[in-house]
């Protein structure tokens, strides 16, 4: 049997002995009762880095995107989104069944941009008649966009456009650290504008689970509350904050490496007719299909022991992680080779 090649997601990646020696030594309490230190640690911590004045550790992604949409909204209101986004695709719509908000979806730029002017365009004037537009959501780095990283000039005007018509603005930061790699500039400066922003623990940053969602003191307290009527107040979190503490603390300088890795990726598939990949800006290669189907270049790549997702009627998806070596990524070249030579294309 091949060794396996992972490449569906950062989400498989493992923790490593350091991470797992921290999780052991972690000190906990009830996290519920607010007397967990190393999950208040962690927030401390997140908070600082993100330029909030508070955070709170939640479940995952997801959930911390919907108590950021339960906080900044009302029943009956309306926020804006892109039609590429995480929160719009693939959070089961979770801001409309849980907290009974309208989404109204801008088409995104292949950049993951949203145009300034089809924003305020977008923004209901006061109408008995309208829902009352309270929420702009915005990505970074954009996942179904490639990985791409919005320049902070870009998510200044957005945050602007928004502000300026009484919207707040919500950062779906999963890979903010990505984007914060791949721009030279601190996750804090990409995140100042947004009233709200979270990021995953379990995708560039290795950990095992968990997500920290940032802000202002009053939001964070509504959000917690918000967080427990989803279940998800944890009790000795600890165990698990103290891996995301580690990983603030040592792995968010490996994803520049992550995005070398992907780019030399994407050189791989670019060789070939068969294919034509993005030029990734971070750690996501998507590989649209010129020749063959989908579904048999998977199995032709699963053959080879290498693990990778559709992405789309005509698209697969590679995520560069921590587990991925610079040798694994030789090693993918060769099995991709026998498996265009096997498939004949």
């Amino acid at each position: 049997m091949k060794r396996v090649i992972d490449l569906r997601s950062d989400t498989v990646s493992k923790p490593g002995p350091e991470m797992r020696r921290a999780m052991y030594e972690a000190e906990v309490g009830d996290d519920v009762f607010g007397d967990d230190p190393t999950v208040n640690r962690l927030e401390a911590v997140a908070a600082e880095v993100m330029g909030k004045e508070a955070a709170l550790f939640v479940p995952s992604g997801t959930m911390a995107n919907l108590v950021a949409v339960l906080a900044h909204t009302r029943p009956g209101d309306e926020l804006i989104l892109g039609d590429e986004s995480h929160i719009f695709n693939y959070e089961v719509s979770g801001a409309a069944r849980i907290a009974n908000v309208q989404t109204h979806a801008l088409k995104n730029t292949p950049e993951g941009l949203l145009h300034p002017a089809e924003v305020a365009a977008a923004v209901r004037p006061p109408n008995i008649h309208n829902p009352v537009t309270s929420l702009l959501c915005l990505e970074n780095t954009h996942n179904r966009c490639g990985g791409a990283a919005l320049p902070v000039t870009a998510m200044d005007e957005l945050a602007g456009v928004a502000h300026e018509r009484a919207v707040k603005v919500h950062l779906d930061g999963a890979r903010i650290f990505n984007a914060q790699a791949a721009l030279g500039v601190p996750a804090a400066r990409i995140a100042r504008d947004c009233d709200s922003v979270s990021f995953c623990l379990s995708k560039g940053l290795g950990c095992p689970v968990g997500s920290v969602l940032c802000g202002t003191p009053a939001f964070v307290e509504l959000a917690r509350r918000n967080r427990k009527m989803l279940g998800g107040g944890m009790r000795q979190a600890g165990v698990l904050a103290a891996a995301g503490l580690y990983a603030l603390e040592h792995n968010v300088e490996c994803m520049a490496e992550d995005h070398a890795n992907a780019r030399r990726l994407a050189d791989t598939f670019r060789s070939y007719e068969a294919f034509s990949p993005n030029v990734p800006q971070t750690n996501i290669v998507v590989v649209d299909i010129v020749r063959g189907s989908v579904s048999g270049w998977l199995e032709a790549f699963a053959a080879e022991g290498i693990l990778a997702v559709a992405f789309g009627p005509r698209r697969i998806r590679f995520v560069t992680h921590i587990n991925i070596s610079a040798e694994d990524i030789a090693d993918v070249a060769v099995r991709v080779k026998r498996a265009v030579l096997a498939v004949a294309v």
